[in-house]
């Protein structure tokens, strides 16, 4: 499947119709901004998947390196970006950093996308 048939042509006009109901304030927009750059990498939207996934919702840096394919250092990187971005939580357990889904957290970018496409 090529792009231009996966991705659906916008309507002739559409490009004025505003994303949300009402305007973001800067400091909205900045927040989400934050949160969609969070999302916009591959490699951290597998990590996501594998901790909301995990047993418990709960996953530790020690089994996220193999699934990605990556160093420690690089996929705590990651995962340091989507605490940033308030996806995830971190707990210390001895050496290790456990991870888990913020509950809720993927809900405003959610009704943002949908409120863009009611």
């Amino acid at each position: 499947m090529s792009m231009a048939e996966a991705l659906p042509l916008t309507p002739v006009g559409a490009c004025c119709t505003p994303v949300t109901q009402d305007v973001l304030s800067a400091e909205d927009a900045e927040s989400m901004a934050v949160a969609f750059k969070a999302l916009g990498d591959p490699t951290r939207l597998r990590l996501l998947s594998i901790v909301a996934a995990s047993e418990g919702d709960e996953a530790c840096v020690c089994d996220l390196t193999e699934p990605v394919g990556l160093s420690q250092p690089t996929v705590s990187h990651h995962l340091k970006i989507l605490m940033d971005a308030g996806y995830l939580t971190r707990s210390k357990r001895g050496t290790w950093a456990y991870y888990k889904l913020v509950p809720g957290s993927l809900d405003r970018v959610s009704v943002l996308l949908a409120t863009a496409t009611a």
